[in-house]
């Protein structure tokens, strides 16, 4: 590891600790020139699958539009921040545990729903709404009672 202040390639760890749930390793570091100490961060990485998209075409995964999706769905709704990112976190290791190199967008669209369902009912009627381009009234009522008679086993229990 070069060291950020002269240099200098020969630098020592120091000190090594798990970090974000043990996803990243934290490495205190000296450099033998300077004395100067620093810290790194070591992540494994993943190499995500190419988007195939309903007209066809492939695009590389963009976590900044899943997020934005999501969050439009989630607009003015009871959900911490910390939820949504697991949520994305819960997606991309899908992405990454596929094994495929390349996903179908609709199949990516359908875990966004599993994790929106889970989140927050109001928020994945949104997304269902714009994803399967509901045309009328009747589509909604049709999800929502979908929706109410996933809930319905759960309650007698």
């Amino acid at each position: 590891m070069r060291c950020p202040f002269c240099g200098a390639e020969d630098t020592k760890v120091i000190d090594s600790r798990l970090a974000n749930e043990g996803a990243v390793v934290r490495r205190r570091r000296e450099c033998l020139t300077c004395a100067e100490r620093f810290t790194t961060f070591e992540t494994a990485e993943l190499v995500m699958p190419r988007i195939v998209k309903r007209d066809g075409s492939r695009a590389p995964f963009d976590e900044g539009k899943l997020r934005a999706g999501i969050l439009r769905a989630l607009e003015k709704r009871p959900v911490p921040t910390e939820r949504v990112d697991d949520a994305i976190n819960h997606i991309k290791h899908r992405l990454t545990t596929a094994g495929d190199r390349e996903v179908n967008s609709r199949v990516l669209g359908e875990w966004v729903m599993d994790e929106l369902r889970q989140m927050d009912q109001v928020a994945y009627v949104r997304f269902a709404s714009v994803y399967r381009s509901f045309q009328d009234v009747n589509a909604f009522r049709e999800e929502i009672a979908r929706l109410e008679q996933e809930a319905a086993p759960s309650a007698e229990r």
